[in-house]
């Protein structure tokens, strides 16, 4: 692990729930001892890993003392040849992240995986100084933080990764215990996917806030209290889906003809309206949608609304 940020402590806490990994670390700060000492603690008491005590029975000093953890003192000193992966957390810098992965290539094995947690600077950037075996194996593993809390892992090829190394990387996130769930995103995109999503929201958010139309307070709580209890059982296809009701001409199909021109009204409202959307796009995202969850039925929305209570604590 390259870089013990936030993000960097996070994966350590997710990595040593399996107790056969021995995990090196690099960060040239200089407190990095206390630093590890006082924060990855807190990481793993609350990572409830299942698959290894160790996390929470064993102190800091312990894993230190037994090798499942080994400092590096310099970046080549890293780099071993035994190196499996290689996981990099460092500033958002594309030509720090060009330059980090230029020096250490060459110190690892060429089975090494490389991956990178970045959150925003696509592998194709990072790699344009690297070889075509190195490009290959060279992709973009993004958690949403913290990692060693939520699940989800965004798996970003670029175009010269190789499909064996999408798989490896899918493999190993779903083997872990099933803590986690790798989505592979198939085109590189600025800000992947999640971070799109949220940030369209952040902008209307900040849109309805300076326009007067409601409170930073209201805005969280209108989130709280209704979107977000909803996207927790289900994300917003899978929603508007079961919106539409049921039958044939429920579903997403029918909700839209229910509702999309509402849907429009707003997309007008300055969001551009539908520019930027391609022609058929709802013949793709409905046949998606149906295929992918099928009809809308009663017992369907009865394990909707249960889950959905169960959340709310009901």
């Amino acid at each position: 692990l390259i870089g013990t940020g936030t993000i960097g402590l996070s994966w350590c806490a997710v990595h040593l729930r399996d107790p056969t990994n021995r995990i090196t670390i690099y960060d040239p700060r200089e407190d990095l001892v206390s630093h590890i000492k006082s924060l990855l603690p807190l990481h793993l008491s609350s990572s409830t890993p299942t698959s290894s005590p160790s996390a929470e029975t064993q102190s800091i000093e312990t894993l230190l003392a037994n090798g499942t953890i080994t400092l590096a003192k310099t970046l080549e000193s890293a780099c071993s040849p035994e190196t499996h992966i290689l996981q990099e957390q460092t500033p958002e810098n594309p030509l720090g992240k060009q330059s980090l992965w230029a020096s250490i290539v060459p110190l690892l094995p060429e089975t090494c995986h490389l991956w990178t947690s970045t959150s925003g600077i696509p592998a194709s950037a990072q790699a344009q100084d690297l070889s075509a075996s190195a490009k290959a194996r060279l992709l973009v593993v993004h958690p949403f933080n913290p990692p060693h809390i939520l699940p989800l892992i965004e798996i970003v090829p670029s175009p010269d990764t190789s499909a064996d190394e999408v798989a490896f990387a899918m493999d190993y996130w779903k083997e872990r215990g099933g803590r986690h769930t790798p989505v592979l995103v198939k085109k590189e995109t600025k800000g992947f996917v999640a971070n799109r999503l949220a940030a369209a929201l952040f902008r209307e958010a900040c849109k309805l806030v300076a326009d007067g139309v409601v409170g930073v307070k209201e805005v969280d709580e209108v989130l709280e209290e209704s979107l977000g209890v909803r996207w927790a059982v289900k994300g917003p296809f899978a929603s508007y889906h079961d919106g539409g009701g049921e039958g044939v001409n429920g579903g997403l199909k029918g909700f839209l003809r229910k509702f999309g021109g509402t849907i429009d009204e707003v997309w007008k409202d300055g969001m551009g309206g539908r520019e930027g959307l391609k022609e058929g796009w709802e013949d793709v995202v409905v046949g998606q949608t149906e295929e992918v969850y099928g009809g809308v039925t009663e017992r369907s929305l009865g394990e909707r609304d249960w889950v959905t209570r169960r959340v709310l604590g009901g």
